[in-house]
């Protein structure tokens, strides 16, 4: 069972030995990624000048739950927008809250803007 549930942000923060990331570090193998998050991490890396080769073992060598965005989280993630539209929070970052809601647990990141935000889910800011 996920005990929670990482913003793309989150991984990347791993990844880059960014402030946070040791945080998030230790709880990989108990965390979920939705495949919209893991998709924007990827593309983070490729944008950054990683191999195809090499974002591809990155994802299959770290051990994090990843959950396909389905239906019910497309329709979840889509009512989402009008509570989070004023902090310009992305379908990305609404995909992340969409599965942590499902799933019952806290969602990590370290995006700034998604603090205070009241929509059902317990929101854990990584980082300094």
């Amino acid at each position: 069972m996920s005990e929670a549930v990482l913003d793309a942000s989150a991984l990347i923060a791993v990844l880059r030995r960014e402030p946070g990331g040791a945080e998030v570090a230790s709880r990989l193998d108990e965390s979920s990624i939705s495949t919209v998050n893991l998709t924007e991490v990827v593309t983070r890396l490729i944008e950054e000048g990683a191999t195809s080769a090499y974002a591809r073992e990155v994802v299959e060598m770290t051990p994090v739950g990843v959950v396909p965005f389905d239906e019910e989280m497309s329709i979840d993630a889509g009512i989402l927008r009008s509570s989070t539209r004023s902090r310009g929070l992305s379908l990305g970052d609404r995909a992340c809250l969409a599965l942590a809601r499902r799933m019952g647990v806290p969602a990590l990141t370290a995006d700034r803007r998604w603090a205070g935000l009241e929509v059902g889910v317990d929101i854990r800011l990584i980082g300094p």
